[in-house]
């Protein structure tokens, strides 16, 4: 625990600028980001007597070892700058929202020469339209189906559309009239398209003119006795009035806002945010965060401003932004906002009317979303706490083991031999840890020396990053000042490996040679699911109704998932590797350039290097390499054609790396 004052900057030193500002831990890892209107004054604000400080910010202060600054121009620069800073270090102390769910969203393709509408996730793409985000993807199919009908819009996929136009007949939605069937050219793209910006400005919001056209071309086709057509315009009013009921009316005035509440105590906070566009509720989304810093309601809606607009830009910023309190750079974040939309944007909170009560029912369903949280959550950290409290008392350990890595080794026949490291903190997996190994040190099949080699190549590295402070190595020169958390920086308290009595003697000779005594080890052997530990001759059974077995369990198999996958990745690549893969310094794009010009790689075997240096990009040193590399590599046999026997002399064409250019090559 680092003494604030020994890296209290100096008097003076600080400006008094706008700016932002990092603190450092001792291993140079960003812990935390802020901004001020002052640096002057909010640095010295950390520097007081510790018992004047809120327990976090105290924790924080005392955990830094340095700080650091960087003044900008303006305000909306330094929120700019604060939000990217936090994006690239992801600091520990600061306040991150992160989604309980990837949320769908309802998109149309307006990028593609027939447009197609579909259920989305994830980030979004550029020419895409977006509505949404929904809470289930089946709300979003139910409005999807009513509206079909009136705006029979593509919703296949590019298979099934492509394979629908090569046999000239259409899918069933359009056999039944919920597509306009473009596959097979019963719509020209120009009146398709057409017919998908309808459909998007019908979700925007804009429907009053587009249900009085429907009404009056019903009417006008009653009047001229079109009876069957009217029905059907009846029919497609009734539909899209339904799908209208879907998305109540609750601002009057076809309002475009947001609306963003906030839920607290202590520890946690619940947001939650509604989408209205035309005066309907199109979407809806929540987060759930650990208070790391002290933050009042103020500085969570600055941070859920600034996640949730971050990234987006042009109309998926609202032209207003309804939020309980406004937070403390208002001015700021106005400016910020309508930079990123491109006009001006209302950031205020509702004092009277439909906006305020819809403001109370989004923060009820804030409220409800903490209450549900906690309940999970007690329930989860209960079960997780229970298994960890289990595998201390079985294992006789000092603690509960917060963080368990686990070692796999996998290979097929003594080939490719690779391992995995994967790692779970408080019982949870922590797949950014997850590390994946090469076996280097000698060759064929022996998983008690891969696991010694693999323990002891992991812990050097943590002792070379504890001694020089970051992560590095050797061959890999001076450490990189970045502030990004290091990849082996801390330490496990407790070691699985899988297998037996064997590979757990290994992996705790490994520690032992490197003088790490405070790392508990254990193995888990699939047979009878017995838990080995080093030097004993009986095995800990424990019981199969544990916590504490089904966690190592579930460590085990991830990190024999994880071991499997890298394996098979690595013998995909093995043989998919052509004669030219193994020239140095020649890249896919070069490979390609090389059989594309001469057709096959015999053909370019039998080439001289006047002729390999007429293909674009290769030049005279380039071509002596791969004409000296194809003539090492000894061709096999001539290929025969299995069916009837007889031997090809001539291969055809095949692009760098195929089956055929293999069984002939190589």
């Amino acid at each position: 625990m680092a003494d604030p004052s020994s890296y209290r900057p100096k008097p003076g030193e600080i400006p008094d600028s706008p700016g932002v500002y990092k603190f450092r831990d001792a291993h140079r890892r960003v812990i935390y980001v802020g901004k001020a209107k002052s640096l002057r004054q909010r640095l010295a604000s950390y520097f007081q007597d510790l018992a004047g400080l809120h327990p976090r910010t105290a924790t924080m202060v005392t955990t830094a070892a340095s700080v650091e600054w960087t003044v900008v121009s303006t305000e909306v620069e330094a929120l700019q700058l604060e939000y990217s800073w936090i994006k690239e270090f992801d600091p520990r102390f600061n306040v991150k929202y992160r989604d309980d769910k990837s949320y769908p969203s309802l998109a149309v393709t307006l990028n593609e020469q027939f447009p197609r509408v579909q259920v989305m996730r994830g980030p979004k793409k550029k020419g895409v339209r977006y509505f949404g985000p929904y809470g289930h993807a089946w709300a979003i199919r139910e409005t999807v189906d009513l509206m079909l009908r009136v705006f029979p819009v593509r919703t296949c996929s590019a298979g099934v559309f492509k394979r629908s136009a090569q046999i000239g007949r259409p899918c069933l939605l359009g056999y039944i009239g919920k597509c306009s069937a473009p596959c097979v050219g019963r719509i020209s793209p120009e009146d398709h398209r057409e017919l998908a910006e309808e459909f998007c400005d019908f979700m925007a919001g804009r429907t009053g003119a587009y249900l009085s056209r429907l009404e009056k071309e019903m009417h006008a086709a009653a009047e001229e006795m079109e009876y069957e057509k009217a029905a059907r315009l009846r029919d497609d009013i009734g539909a899209l009035r339904r799908a209208m009921e879907k998305n109540a009316v609750v601002l009057a005035d076809a309002t475009d806002a947001d609306l963003i509440a906030v839920a607290e105590d202590e520890l946690e906070a619940a947001v939650q945010i509604f989408h209205v566009r035309g005066g309907r509720v199109r979407g809806q989304r929540g987060w759930v965060t650990d208070k790391v810093e002290a933050v009042d309601t103020a500085g969570l809606v600055e941070h859920a401003l600034q996640q949730l607009y971050g990234e987006e830009s042009g109309e998926s910023v609202p032209k207003e932004v309804l939020v309980p309190v406004v937070p403390e750079d208002a001015a700021a974040l106005g400016q910020w906002l309508a930079g990123r939309r491109g006009s001006q944007v209302s950031l205020r909170v509702p004092q009277r009317g439909d906006k305020k009560s819809l403001m109370e029912t989004v923060h009820r369903n804030a409220q409800q979303s903490l209450a549900l949280h906690k309940t999970k959550r007690a329930s989860d950290l209960t079960t997780r706490s229970r298994a960890l409290e289990e595998i201390a008392e079985a294992l006789e350990l000092d603690g509960a083991p917060l963080r368990i890595e686990c070692f796999d080794i996998s290979h097929l026949q003594g080939e490719d031999v690779v391992a995995s490291m994967v790692v779970f903190e408080d019982g949870l997996p922590r797949k950014s840890e997850y590390r994946r190994f090469q076996i280097k040190g000698f060759e064929g099949q022996d998983d008690v020396r891969s696991m010694h080699e693999v323990v002891s190549r992991r812990f050097r590295r943590y002792l070379q990053e504890k001694l020089k402070t970051g992560e590095w190595s050797p061959e890999d020169g001076e450490p990189e000042d970045d502030g990004r958390p290091k990849r082996f920086a801390y330490p496990p308290q407790l070691v699985v490996v899988d297998g037996g009595q064997p590979q757990v003697a290994a992996a705790r000779r490994a520690l032992d040679e490197l003088g790490v005594d405070d790392v508990a080890v254990c193995g888990l052997a699939k047979r009878l699911e017995e838990v080995w530990l080093p030097g004993e001759d009986d095995p800990v059974v424990l019981p199969r109704t544990s916590e504490g077995l089904y966690l190592l369990q579930r460590v085990r198999d991830e990190a024999h998932r994880f071991a499997i996958q890298y394996q098979r990745s690595k013998r995909g690549k093995r043989l998919k590797a052509g004669p030219l893969d193994e020239v140095p310094g020649l890249g896919e794009s070069r490979r390609q350039a090389l059989v594309k010009h001469f057709g096959s790689v015999k053909k370019l075997r039998q080439a001289t290097i006047d002729q390999i240096c007429e293909v674009p990009g290769i030049g005279r040193k380039t071509a002596e390499t791969v004409a000296a590399a194809l003539a090492q590599a000894v061709p096999a046999g001539p290929a025969v054609n299995t069916a009837t026997g007889e031997i090809i002399e001539d291969e055809a064409p095949a692009p760098a790396g195929t089956a055929s250019e293999r069984g002939t090559e190589q």
